[in-house]
């Protein structure tokens, strides 16, 4: 690297977690059991509302989208930084990271959208049940779901793309276990205020925007709920967003400390923990948030235990 004119770096170095080095086995076992689980609940979700016709309706849809991009964001990120646990070389290509970031960044932010989508399918569900299979047309899905996936691309490419036009020659490592973008814009030697703009815009456009219509959507459901004469049906109700509410907790709120919080020097191992939420923990514990207390998907395992056994 010449650190005169700032040409760009050939590799960057993941320092991970402070002391790591002690328990790197613990930690390694850790996260493999926690990717593992991941792996085996989206893709058995995926795959268990693809072999179910019951469960073929526009709520387990946007259900097997979730799915697909928190496999797709925490394999973008999980077995990396496995390998910088077991090995001695904690480097990442120049590429590599710029492909991490871009990967990591356009679906974690799908999530959001699909995590919204799915917030409006409750509402038609609970607040308009005569209509909802007219309103919730499988064109609309189609149509919710390819913007989703398209505010993702667009965050992520045009994010990646300015924060790797920057030159980076104060350093190369990363205080960080994966390519995330504050830890790189901390690294660089140019102009950075363009860039930490656009992040906070993005990142808070995304999150107004999609938390509007989540709180939006569960006030009129919980209007519509309090006026049910019957304690079944609230019962049911609540059951059914229930999921979707711890979901949509978690992923908001270590998102929103993440990215909109003030940076201090302090705070770098708290936003570790909270990525560790956000990108390893969460796309666990989505598949057991809406399997465990959904009947639905209960009665599907259950039919395709039959079959297979």
């Amino acid at each position: 690297m010449d650190k005169n004119n700032g040409t760009e770096i050939a590799e960057f170095i993941l320092l991970g977690f402070a002391g790591q080095y002690k328990s790197w086995l613990i930690l390694f076992m850790v996260f493999l059991v926690i990717y593992v689980t991941s792996l085996v609940g989206n893709i058995g979700m995926i795959l268990l509302i693809k072999v179910d016709p019951c469960l073929h309706t526009p709520m387990y849809f946007f259900l097997q989208h979730l799915a697909f991009v928190d496999l797709c964001y925490t394999s973008a990120i999980t077995p990396k930084m496995l390998k910088n646990f077991a090995g001695t070389s904690h480097s990442i290509t120049f590429i590599g990271c710029m492909v991490q970031l871009l990967v990591y960044g356009s679906f974690a932010t799908s999530d959001c959208y699909i995590l919204a989508a799915m917030a409006v399918d409750r509402y038609v569900a609970i607040c308009n049940p005569l209509r909802y299979p007219v309103v919730m047309s499988q064109k609309l899905c189609i149509q919710l779901l390819v913007g989703c996936y398209f505010m993702g691309f667009l965050n992520g490419s045009v994010n990646t793309g300015f924060t790797f036009s920057l030159k980076f020659c104060r350093s190369n490592a990363i205080n960080h276990f994966f390519c995330d973008e504050p830890p790189l814009l901390a690294l660089s030697c140019s102009n950075t205020d363009f860039n930490v703009m656009l992040l906070t815009v993005f990142v808070g456009f995304n999150l107004v925007c999609t938390v509007l219509v989540v709180i939006f959507s569960y006030v009129y459901i919980l209007i519509a709920i309090l006026r049910m004469s019957s304690a079944e049906g609230r019962k049911k109700a609540f059951s059914t967003c229930a999921s979707h509410l711890t979901a949509v907790t978690i992923f908001y709120g270590t998102l929103s400390y993440m990215y909109l919080h003030h940076r201090t020097s302090d705070s770098q191992e708290q936003e570790k923990v909270a990525s560790v939420f956000y990108g390893i923990m969460i796309p666990m514990l989505n598949p057991l948030i809406y399997s465990l207390r959904n009947q639905d998907v209960i009665e599907a395992f259950k039919k395709v235990g039959k079959k297979c056994f």
